[in-house]
């Protein structure tokens, strides 16, 4: 038995001996070809990733985002002899003007809510009732002032919305992006019908409308209107200009776009007390404005015959955020006022008016209209001719403001009312011809167009319409004997038939507007699932070259480990295809990281160790879900989610004063003690030179924050920094020496041989990359900013951890690595962001800096919105390397473990990415494919490229330098 015992031992022991032999020769057979390839053979498939990733998007992006076609044609008073409708006989164009004078008040971001009584809603708010002037103007007059809620098209930002208000069309999703840099429109327009027809035009305020008309302001008085921590220098700028323009004769409109209120609910939110003080400012104003066109309006006056309108471009919600499709954000505020007589009442089938006392017992009514119908009413109420290519159609009840200038003929002695029926149904004739027209151009020119079934859908509907008004109205009309009632009965059924036609364009183009080139797309869907091989057969070659041994029980974790990765990815994939999941991201994100905590939980109560880690990470993951609902609760009955410093944190519980000064003191003692951590890292003997110089320099730069807050901040009197300094200057100096420290770790290394071996150079120059980000990160993201990182770094020190639970001699698991991207994931909502455009936080592109340029401001904004989720994770993994508890396996064996691990964190986000492409294919014909799916595209691919980017540029830096243990060294030699 003895004998049986002790051969089974030498059998084993023979055993064991032959597999550490078979480790040694593979690993040293490793180190052998690392040396063959070289730097680059290790990081080629990195950059090849990128060059798919953006071939595939750039493509896909040039098939789906297509602007639809603008054509090159304009409107001219001539145009109309060629409609079946009656021109204007008194020498004027299209119409009969209605009003001679426009002046046109431009609120931006004006909500609904700002400005008819809170009566009108259930639960009464502090901003509301702050617009007195215009519901008691709509109040005592209201036939000749009328208040509209003006429903605008996503995406609702500044450009696209000026753009829409002058078109008359529906412009599409990607001018977005020129939303920072607005070109010239070149398709006509009201503006440019107004000068060709010799009306002269001074526009104030927002130059955003200089951009886009450069040259057809008879004056203009522009102000730069990207500074959104500036309330006051636009809306001073009107101020000045607007009551004494008003008594001057040069021009025939008068545009003025205030900024105020747009930019106090990006700064503070719409329940603030700045938001109200601009608000009560405007009343005043507008109180001004009335009062002198009322002064002027009497007969042969210079306002006799002046309409004003004051507006909104979009609304906001209530963190003062807009460029979504949520009714907060499309529903907005139109009031027009004549000083005329007008007309006694709208013909009930189109007064869509809803009544209903305000706070003082007065009856106020307002009407719904579409903001794609104001360019072709305003035009037509000015008589000018209708813009090519608008398809809004003329608004009953703000047409009839302009009512009393229209004298029918005494012989046939008609009511004011039915006088303007006829011009209204005449001016709809007109509106339905310049629309068929322009559809017919449309589909002639473009090179998709709409389909031939929706054009003889149209065509019929439209042919329908004009016999009728060809062999019945028309006829009617031109008879001077024929009986009142016979009359206005057609001219109601022919007003129905234009609505009819008018309605079905206006469907069609919302549905089927941009011109999806299919086989764009398909070749970039192509290209991108090809990447996918290429990464996963990357990964798949990396890990067969240095597959290590494993005992029964590792490898059995290894394999469900990879399952497990596998089908959390699956569900976070798949997630995208559904609206309901996209819009809440952030908790299926957190879910999935819970998931995850569990199952590494399970697997530390299975082996004895890290349990209080597992339990630690599980209350992490539950303190992110926390602050994901907190970071989108767009919805809160509060503002509650103020942006003065970008953060959401700031005033939760605002009325606690105790809670009020934690606010304040308690991000400064985080960030004083990561300064401490950091300080305390430099100690270790591997900090030398230039690590340990960049460290101190964040500490540095950590101090600075901190005078930056407390000189920014209303509780610390007696700061001895002015506040000059510390608002505009502090923040450039941690700038300059962030950028400072990344030209140092970069350019550093190449003149200073490392004497570490290769993992404590690793350690050591990861250390010193995230430090380096790490200020102007948390600077950004403002007094969040501390917490969210302290956050980052217990969680990813948790997933470090980890990685030893998972076995094995070669490095990070995909586990270890899905855990690390789900994290990184849910910080970008933990941060505040979602994917959204109305989840960028501009304020944070300017501090440190009043004025806006445009590459500077960019980069900022992109770091604020990216720091947590992008660049610090991804300049952090190397850390899940360097953690593993094994001996130097060399400096070819960490860059191939390196090389693996970080294609394997590309191919997750190229996955999701692709599933986010998928989905906006399958529903490119959805009803929020603009207001959703769209942004999520462009939020996705950017934070592919953005990865993908990091990756190359980390590859470069981390495959370098770091010398082979010796004892390594002489394996490989034997």
């Amino acid at each position: 038995m003895d004998e049986l015992n002790r051969a089974a031992r030498s059998r084993r022991k023979r055993s064991s001996g032959m597999k550490q032999s078979e480790t040694t020769s593979s690993s040293a057979a490793v180190a052998v070809e690392g040396r063959k390839r070289g730097k680059w053979g290790y990081i080629w498939p990195l950059w090849t990733t990128l060059l798919l990733h953006l071939l595939a998007i750039l493509l896909f992006t040039a098939g789906f985002l297509l602007t639809r076609t603008e054509l090159p044609y304009h409107s001219h008073c001539s145009d109309v002899s060629s409609s079946p409708c009656f021109s204007s006989n008194n020498g004027s164009c299209w119409t009969k003007p209605a009003v001679n004078r426009l002046v046109l008040v431009v609120l931006d971001a004006l909500r609904f809510d700002f400005v008819v009584p809170s009566t009108f809603f259930a639960d009464s708010k502090p901003w509301m009732d702050k617009l007195p002037v215009l519901k008691n103007a709509a109040s005592t007059r209201p036939l000749s002032a009328r208040i509209f809620k003006a429903i605008a098209d996503p995406p609702t930002t500044s450009l696209q919305r000026l753009k829409g208000l002058t078109t008359g069309g529906l412009p599409t999703f990607v001018d977005v992006g020129n939303s920072f840099g607005a070109p010239a429109i070149v398709e006509d327009n009201f503006i440019n019908q107004l000068v060709q027809n010799g009306k002269k035009v001074v526009m104030m305020g927002d130059d955003t409308w200089t951009q886009l008309f450069p040259h057809h302001f008879e004056r203009s008085y522009p102000y730069p209107s990207f500074n959104v921590k500036d309330l006051h220098t636009v809306d001073n700028g009107c101020i000045d200009h607007l009551l004494p323009s008003l008594y001057e004769e040069d021009w025939d409109v008068l545009i003025a776009h205030f900024l105020g209120v747009d930019h106090a609910g990006h700064i503070f939110g719409v329940d603030s007390t700045p938001m109200i003080e601009k608000l009560e400012q405007y009343n005043t104003i507008l109180e001004r404005v009335i009062e002198v066109l009322e002064n002027q309006s009497g007969p042969g006056s210079s306002h006799e015959n002046t309409l004003l309108v004051v507006m909104g471009d979009h609304g906001q919600t209530l963190n003062g955020d807009h460029g979504g499709g949520s009714a907060e954000e499309v529903e907005t505020a139109l009031f027009a006022m004549s000083f005329k007589k007008p007309l006694s009442s709208v013909p009930a089938e189109y007064d869509s008016s809803s009544c209903q006392q305000d706070l003082d017992g007065k009856n106020v009514c307002f009407s719904s209209m579409q903001q794609l119908d104001f360019a072709v009413t305003i035009s037509a109420l000015l008589g000018i001719p209708f813009p090519y290519g608008s398809i809004g159609n003329i608004n009953p009840e703000l047409y009839a403001l302009g009512a009393d200038s229209w004298n029918s003929d005494a012989s046939q002695k008609l009511s004011e009312s039915d006088a303007w029926m006829q011009n209204y149904a005449n001016a709809l004739c007109i509106n339905s011809w310049q629309v068929k027209r322009y559809v017919d151009a449309y589909s002639a020119s473009s090179a998709v167009g709409f389909s031939r079934e929706d054009l003889s859908r149209i065509a019929s509907i439209y042919d329908q319409a004009e016999n009728h008004w060809s062999h019945s109205t028309k006829k009617l009309l031109l008879d001077r004997q024929h009986d009142s009632n016979t009359s206005v009965s057609a001219l109601k059924k022919q007003i129905d038939a234009y609505f009819k036609f008018l309605t079905a364009v206006t469907e069609l183009a919302r549905s089927k507007w941009t011109e999806f080139d299919l086989n764009m797309m398909g070749i970039g869907i192509g290209i991108m699932l090809i990447s996918l091989i290429f990464q996963v057969f990357t990964v798949l070659r990396t890990t067969k070259e240095h597959d290590g041994t494993f005992s029964s029980s590792e490898d059995s974790w290894i394999v469900n480990g990879s399952i497990l990765a596998i089908f959390l990815l699956g569900i976070r994939a798949f997630s995208f295809l559904s609206n309901s999941y996209i819009l809440e991201e952030g908790k299926v994100a957190n879910f999935l990281l819970s998931t995850s905590g569990i199952v590494t939980l399970r697997q530390s109560v299975s082996k004895g160790k890290l349990l209080i880690e597992s339990i630690g990470f599980l209350i992490l993951s539950t303190f992110c879900r926390f602050a994901i609902e907190v970071g989108l609760s767009k919805q809160a009955a509060t503002s509650a989610f103020m942006k003065d410093y970008s953060s959401w944190i700031i005033n939760i519980a605002s009325g606690l004063p105790v809670w009020d000064y934690a606010a304040e003191v308690v991000p400064i003692v985080v960030l004083i003690m990561l300064a401490a951590w950091l300080y305390k890292a430099t100690s270790g003997c591997f900090f030398g030179w230039p690590w340990k110089y960049v460290i101190l320099g964040t500490i540095l730069t950590y101090m600075l924050i901190i005078a930056h807050w407390i000189t920014d901040s209303n509780r610390f009197d007696g700061a001895l920094i002015p506040q000059s300094i510390g608002r505009t200057y502090i923040p450039r100096i941690i700038y300059a020496i962030a950028l400072g420290q990344l030209f140092f770790l970069t350019f550093g290394q190449l003149f200073k041989k490392s004497n570490l071996d290769c993992k404590t150079n690793l350690v050591a120059k990861t250390t010193s990359m995230l430090s380096a980000w790490s200020s102007t990160v948390i600077l950004l993201s403002g007094k969040q900013g501390p917490i969210v990182a302290f956050a980052s770094i217990v969680g990813g020190c948790f997933i470090m951890k980890f990685v030893n639970i998972e076995g094995g001699k070669d490095g990070p698991r995909s586990f270890s690595i899905m855990q690390w991207s789900l994290f990184a994931t849910c910080l970008f909502f933990c941060s505040g962001h979602w994917c959204a455009f109305d989840g960028l936080r501009y304020g944070a592109a300017f501090i440190g800096f009043e004025e806006f340029v445009l590459v500077r401001q960019a980069i900022l904004l992109t770091i604020d919105t990216f720091g947590f989720s992008i660049i610090l994770p991804v300049f952090g993994l190397p850390f899940l390397v360097a953690i593993k508890n094994q001996a130097n396996l060399g400096r070819h064996f960490v860059f191939t473990q390196l090389s693996q691990m970080y294609t394997t964190y590309g191919l997750i986000t190229a996955i999701t990415t692709t599933f986010t492409i998928l989905c906006v294919t399958i529903q490119r014909r959805h009803l929020m494919v603009w207001g959703l799916f769209a942004p999520k595209f462009v939020f996705d691919v950017f934070n592919l490229i953005l990865t993908d980017a990091f990756i190359c540029l980390a590859s470069i830096y981390y495959f370098d330098q770091g010398r082979d243990d010796p004892e390594r060294k002489s394996q490989v030699a034997e």
